[in-house]
């Protein structure tokens, strides 16, 4: 499992990122285009690191909500 940061971008697509993995930024027209497009991303770059044998990193990511 990995934390996803999903938002809406600038130019009217939905933008997912996933903070554990820098690589892994994605796009969707819809917000559940955006939620499958970083789900094939995450998949196809864990898997590229297992071929290459290189340490998978670990999602220590933790959110919080500020009040300003």
């Amino acid at each position: 499992m990995r934390q996803v940061i999903i938002y809406p971008g600038e130019n009217g697509y939905w933008v997912a990122q996933c903070p554990s993995l820098p690589p892994c930024i994605s796009q969707g027209k819809t917000r559940e285009e955006a939620i499958a497009n970083i789900q094939e991303a995450i998949e196809l770059y864990l898997e590229i690191l297992t071929e290459e044998g290189r340490t998978i990193p670990e999602d220590k990511v933790e959110t919080i909500l500020l009040t300003v």
